[in-house]
């Protein structure tokens, strides 16, 4: 979806690239999918607020966050940054920029996410397990969202997105 909408939009829309300690999937690239950090890296860079937001998600161990300089960079050329992160990380960056455009993806039930998540076959039984029990939480924030987006089809999201990040960059 999100590949599918920077293609769509006709704003300048730059996605930020978060950092992980989790290490790279087959097929995943440095500084394409993710920055991918050692813990002590990532420890050290959250240690000097180089965060605009992280934490460890899915209780497996490995860190996420979103990298200041990446959304600096974004900003300072003109562009719309996506940040394609959870709820806590949303929150988190509401709370330091209260005008930020927040949207809320809904898979459209726990039983379609739970067949996407078998479909990619990146999870063991325990961890989508855990994926599914988040999202289940992350559903009670959907309201503090200013848009939700049912994604029962990534080019249908992409499209809609792209017609609310227009109608916002109209004003």
């Amino acid at each position: 979806m999100i590949r599918q909408l920077l293609k769509i939009c006709p704003l300048p829309i730059a996605l930020s690239i978060s950092a992980t300690t989790r290490p790279p999937r087959s097929g995943e690239t440095e500084g394409v999918d993710y920055h991918f950090l050692t813990d002590q890296e990532f420890q050290s860079r959250r240690s000097k607020g180089e965060f605009l937001e992280c934490m460890e998600v899915f209780g497996r161990g490995y860190w996420y966050g979103t990298l200041k300089s990446s959304v600096a960079t974004g900003l300072e050329e003109g562009k719309w940054v996506l940040l394609e992160i959870d709820v806590q990380g949303a929150m988190s960056v509401l709370d330091q920029f209260p005008s930020a455009i927040t949207l809320f993806i809904d898979p459209g039930s726990p039983s379609e996410l739970e067949t996407r998540l078998r479909q990619r076959g990146t999870e063991t039984e325990s961890s989508l397990h855990r994926r599914l029990e988040v999202a289940r939480s992350e559903m009670e924030f959907a309201s503090r969202y200013q848009h939700t987006i049912i994604n029962r089809a990534a080019d249908e999201a992409a499209d809609e997105i792209s017609r609310i990040l227009m109608s916002v960059g109209d004003h």
